[in-house]
């Protein structure tokens, strides 16, 4: 498996830090991560390019790693259009589109405004819609020891991972984890504060592409009923459930999304 790391630059500006997986003779893939970054997600990313026979783009966007560019995002027209941004500055042209929690809002907004530049679709547990029924919990205000309950079904396992195995209370790692964190979600914030609804509900009828949703059935961060109103809102949308994973579903069952996206394949 072919992995580089690099920097693009798009019209606007942005410094955009990617890393790629797979073969330059396949077709695009451009894979958009959520709110708290890439998270532990390389082995999937690698198993992504091999599952789908795709070149997997993984941008970080700005705010994120070493990406710039936070001073040109302020909304989430921005937000989609710096996403088309960094596919042309990659050559990346009819990419299928990947995205997960926020990346999947992102996607699913370059989706509707592009409808034709985008054949596949792929959104895991995406934000963007708001059920007053099942409220999203506060990401903002809450507090590292509660992201392992809210993000995974295994939250000891869940706990492990967001740490490395680092107790959540050691003061270097919280130290570490709240500068980062507050960067990312001050980013982050710009589409998904107060609430993680920017009008997306009006437009996923733009939506053309086959699109796949991938939702883990004990997701306490983007319940289920989400999916649902995805399917909905989606025409010809397909759903698959995962059992016993949280919202990091890439990272508890990493084969059983493989095995969803390689439907995706060319």
């Amino acid at each position: 498996m072919t992995v580089s790391t690099d920097m693009v630059r798009t019209s606007r500006g942005a410094e955009c830090a990617y890393r790629t997986f797979g073969s330059e003779a396949n077709p695009p893939l451009l894979y958009l991560h959520g709110a708290f970054g890439p998270v532990a997600d390389s082995a999937f990313l690698a198993g992504l390019a091999r599952h789908t026979g795709r070149l997997v783009h993984a941008p970080d966007l700005p705010g994120y790693g070493e990406s710039t560019g936070e001073e040109l995002l302020e909304d989430m027209l921005d937000f989609a259009l710096h996403g088309w941004d960094v596919a042309d500055a990659l050559g990346a042209g009819d990419p299928v589109l990947v995205g997960h929690g926020m990346g999947g809002m992102i996607a699913a907004e370059m989706a509707a405004i592009a409808p034709h530049d985008v054949t596949r679709l792929a959104l895991i547990a995406p934000a963007g819609l708001w059920l007053e029924d099942h409220p999203i919990p506060d990401v903002f205000s809450t507090m590292p020891y509660e992201y392992p309950k809210l993000l995974f079904h295994n939250v000891e396992q869940g706990a492990a991972l967001l740490t490395a195995g680092v107790a959540l209370d050691n003061p270097e790692w919280l130290k570490n984890f709240l500068v980062t964190n507050a960067r990312q979600l001050g980013m982050a914030g710009r589409i998904l504060f107060p609430i993680p609804e920017r009008g997306l509900s009006a437009r996923l009828y733009r939506i053309k592409a086959k699109t796949l949703l991938i939702w883990g059935d004990s997701d306490r961060l983007v319940v289920p009923a989400y999916a649902h109103a995805f399917k909905k809102g989606i025409a010809g949308a397909e759903l698959v459930a995962i059992a016993e994973a949280g919202h990091m579903v890439t990272i508890e069952k990493p084969d059983q999304v493989l095995g969803a996206l390689a439907r995706l394949a060319p």
